[in-house]
């Protein structure tokens, strides 16, 4: 498959700038791969495909306030800067972004805050926007951390062009998130709600919880029309005993398993063992899935719909079958379903 087969138009005005006032009250389209069928429905008539026993996968991870605005010595310039990771705890350095970057040299300070108590100097260039920053803050590691939270904002994506709002610090996370070190939410689990959970809870529905912290790398473009030839970005994974348990158990059952999200799928795709069941991990994954490809472990997926070219459009194409995607988003932008992190969902069983 090549980068031009997952090219389409999308009309500007269906890129959802806020989520829907439900989390569950969100537009579903379902995608019967056996019958090739497509459905309209609403997010919460999701219990209406699942059975008791079923498992349905949860990435756990929780977003964190990655975007920052400094100020350039000297100049006083006003410079985004956005934490990728943690690179070390005891000399608080980090990997990141800087917008504009041109501006940004090795050797540059940067001041935070409006009593400026938070400095960080520029120590090395990574990529043509990456940075490494060390932090130098007079305080211990934890004040440190409260304090890059207090002056951190919603990383909400670039396409959205409003201010971030008060009410995003939620909405852009699932009910779920539990451990911090994600810059992006795992957006199709932000469409269930707590009263969604319980019933389907109340069903006999499992779930089982994965990590994995979604990096910028997700959503970086893909610039090679051979895909074989794209590197992804690694990011963190975590799938303990009681997970693998679970999802093992149901495999043998021939249950019906539910990946919520292209970030629980590529978890435990990255977890699979030689018989084709999941694995215990516990470090990082840069596993990139695209047409032709064999999955595993889940026989279902909830995702969003996503940009054009995208890695996680084409990890959609790869489990759902490619034409079969693409008559899908055909019908969802004549339909006018919302696109992206805030737009509705997709049920493919």
């Amino acid at each position: 498959m090549k980068l031009s087969h997952f090219n389409f138009e999308l009309p500007e005005e269906l890129l959802a700038e806020y989520p829907a006032e439900n989390r569950d009250e969100s537009r579903l389209m379902v995608l019967n791969r056996k019958e090739q069928t497509i459905e309209h429905k609403q997010f919460k008539d999701i219990i209406d495909y699942f059975d008791e026993d079923d498992v349905m996968i949860l990435n756990n991870t929780k977003v964190f306030p990655a975007r920052l605005f400094g100020n350039k010595e000297k100049t006083g310039a006003r410079i985004e800067v956005f934490l990728l990771r943690e690179l070390n705890e005891e000399q608080r350095l980090w990997d990141v972004l800087v917008d504009p970057a041109r501006k940004i040299r090795i050797g540059n300070k940067l001041y935070f805050g409006d009593d400026e108590t938070l400095v960080a100097e520029v120590i090395d260039n990574t990529t043509s926007r990456g940075r490494t920053l060390r932090f130098l803050y007079d305080g211990s590691y934890t004040e440190f951390r409260k304090k890059l939270t207090s002056l951190g904002e919603t990383p909400l994506p670039k396409y959205i062009k409003r201010d971030v709002e008060p009410e995003d610090e939620h909405r852009y996370q699932t009910i779920f998130a539990k451990k911090e070190g994600a810059v992006a939410a795992p957006t199709a689990g932000m469409h269930f709600s707590k009263h969604l959970l319980k019933r389907l809870e109340i069903k006999g529905i499992d779930f089982a919880e994965v990590t994995l912290h979604v990096g910028l790398g997700t959503f970086n473009s893909v610039e090679v029309e051979d895909l074989s030839k794209h590197k992804m970005d690694s990011e963190e994974v975590t799938i303990g005993p009681e997970t693998v348990e679970r999802i093992n158990k149901a495999l043998k059952k021939r249950r019906r398993i539910c990946a919520v999200g292209t970030t629980a799928m590529r978890a435990v795709e990255s977890a699979v063992s030689s018989n084709h069941t999941l694995n215990e991990i516990d470090g990082w994954t840069n596993k990139f899935i695209f047409p032709p490809y064999d999955f595993s472990i889940a026989n279902a997926m909830i995702t969003n719909f996503h940009t054009p070219k995208s890695t996680l459009m084409m990890m959609t194409s790869a489990f759902a079958g490619h034409d079969f995607v693409k008559r899908a988003y055909d019908e969802a932008v004549k339909e006018k379903y919302k696109f992206y992190s805030y737009g509705d969902a997709m049920l493919i069983i």
